[in-house]
């Protein structure tokens, strides 16, 4: 169990939706799918899949000169985000520089802009010298992270985690074990990333990205269904102000939910092949650390990207948990993969179907794959109540993490 009781009191997003959790909840709600097909910049590189999703029009210039010269889009997005958090928890300026509150925000790398800028400069003219000093705070790994507490003053820890596809969901559940144990009162967390041509190119290379929906973008990807080809990439970043209900409740402010659970684990049998059993034991891990059994939970938020063995994987660990009375979606479907953001813009949906009492269901989820289990699919809008749901991501590497949030304080 965490060692004490952990609330979350703000959110904030920028998807492919746009900017703001509610532009971004009322195109899930609507069913929108924002992938598209991008064939000038992938064909290019040769790579067979030319889907992506992409945020649009993001208002950059909004950003102070003096904080934006460092930030590459990725630590702009969280940027944005962050603000948006604050806002909703309503946390005084005068709690950011008071050593308490910290920040813990991860990224799959840092800025692949940024290093495709060196790099063409350096292979380019063999020299350095047109390399602007600003670049170098783009590409350090810890450079979302780094930007943003410099850009809000904070002063208090600082963690940039980094484990690809789970790591959105590791900076949730780390800031949470910071905030129970006292280490922090308030935690900034969440995952930011970046779209470049080369992340797609990366799973195309693993042939594990979406190739056979090109010419019909919003059918991919495809979750659990039969139809299922592969992962599209996506961009954006989800932050979450997390507090110690003590010190929420001290300054009187709106509590969102709860943190109560949370479980990783390391599947070191093969580094790119997810594990039912595996899944299934971080999975328990959650339950345990939330103090609850599974039949407790009412909503299990996925983390299916459309691969064939990722998705079977989970889906079958998923039923070796909770049988098949539990109502799973997954969200990829809509937006892609955000990859380390997808966790926490994931996690900032499953708040809101907490709060709403309402289940978004798998897009593109036509005809469920026998192989992904026997679980209780979701294809349609749910109104359903809801108090605990759990927040899947798995990623490459063999790491697992999975979030428990309960409703009621």
């Amino acid at each position: 169990m965490l060692k004490g009781r952990v609330v979350v009191t703000g959110y904030g997003a920028v998807s492919p939706y746009g900017l703001g959790v509610q532009t971004y909840w009322d195109g899930l709600i609507a069913g929108h799918s924002v992938v598209l097909t991008d064939s000038k910049q992938l064909s290019t590189l040769k790579v067979r899949s030319h889907l992506c999703a992409r945020v649009q029009d993001f208002p950059s210039k909004d950003i102070p000169r003096q904080h934006r010269r460092t930030m590459s889009r990725m630590s702009q997005y969280a940027y944005w985000a962050a603000r948006e958090a604050l806002e909703v928890a309503q946390l005084p300026e005068d709690l950011l520089h008071n050593g308490r509150t910290g920040v813990v925000i991860g990224s799959t790398t840092g800025s692949v802009d940024g290093l495709e800028e060196f790099f063409r400069n350096y292979i380019t003219t063999e020299s350095l010298d047109t390399v602007k000093s600003t670049l170098f705070f783009k590409v350090m790994n810890h450079s979302a992270a780094c930007n943003l507490a410099q850009a809000l003053g904070t002063t208090g820890p600082l963690l940039a985690p980094s484990a690809a596809c789970a790591t959105g969901c590791q900076a949730l559940g780390m800031a949470a074990m910071l905030v129970a144990s006292g280490q922090m009162d308030v935690a900034i967390c969440g995952g930011t990333d970046e779209y470049h041509p080369l992340t797609t190119a990366t799973f195309d290379i693993m042939n594990a990205s979406s190739t056979i929906y090109n010419d019909n973008p919003t059918k991919s990807p495809r979750p659990f269904d039969s139809a299922r080809d592969g992962v599209v990439c996506s961009e954006g970043s989800g932050i979450l102000v997390l507090e110690s209900l003590e010190h929420a409740t001290n300054r009187g402010a709106s509590i969102i939910a709860e943190l109560v659970g949370y479980g990783t684990n390391l599947d070191s049998g093969h580094i790119a092949h997810p594990s039912r059993e595996c899944i299934g034991k971080c999975i328990r891990l959650a339950l345990q650390c939330a103090d609850i059994e599974p039949d407790a939970v009412d909503y299990i938020n996925a983390h299916a990207t459309g691969t064939m063995q990722g998705d079977a994987a989970e889906g079958l660990a998923l039923e070796d948990v909770f049988g098949s009375g539990t109502p799973v979606s997954s969200l990829k479907g809509y937006f892609g993969h955000a990859m380390a953001a997808s966790g926490s813009l994931e996690a900032i949906a499953c708040l809101k179907m907490l709060h709403d009492g309402l289940i978004i269901p798998t897009r593109n989820l036509d005809a469920p794959d026998p192989s992904c289990g026997n679980i209780q699919h979701v294809q349609q809008l749910l109104r359903k109540p809801i108090a605990t749901a759990i927040k899947n991501n798995f990623a490459l590497g063999g790491v697992n993490a999975v979030l428990v949030f309960r409703s009621s304080v």
